[in-house]
């Protein structure tokens, strides 16, 4: 996205303009599924002194505007993304910790429908489907292959 559609974005949210969180937007929308290291790390290059507290203010203002999506896959850190809006949900690779985006296999949101919702008003459901991803299948597949000594 450019710099003035990231700040449409904000504005139409509430949310001021600042330089920590056009850095934290872009890096977000440029590293999908992003850990938080990972985003202080591209948001230096663009802002070098930037302190990790803006970041995590940025990442904490961002996600409670729904401008930012926080997913947290069992096992790894929080992760952030810029697809938000929908209900759709990740394929995590137990090897290597990839993570990709899967849409919503039937209907709209919440896309599964509780067997017993036990008087909650559903509003979500999150799914993670597990398991290995191509890099990590070949290698492995490729290790198995080779001769041993």
């Amino acid at each position: 996205m450019t710099t003035p559609a990231l700040e449409h974005l904000l504005r139409e949210t509430g949310l001021r303009v600042t330089r920590p969180r056009l850095a934290v937007l872009r890096a977000v929308h440029a590293h999908p599924h992003a850990d938080t290291e990972s985003v202080i790390a591209a948001v230096r290059r663009d802002l070098p002194a930037v302190s990790h507290q803006a970041v995590y203010d940025s990442l904490s203002a961002l996600t409670a505007a729904g401008v930012v999506r926080r997913i947290q896959p069992a096992g790894s850190v929080a992760r952030y993304e810029a697809r938000v809006g929908d209900n759709h949900h990740h394929v995590v690779c137990r090897s290597c910790g990839a993570i990709a985006d899967v849409d919503c296999s039937v209907g709209e949101a919440p896309c599964l429908t509780a067997s017993h919702d036990h008087g909650f008003v559903i509003e979500e459901a999150e799914v993670v489907y597990w398991g290995t991803c191509p890099t990590c299948a070949t290698a492995a597949s490729a290790a198995s292959a080779a001769p041993t000594q």
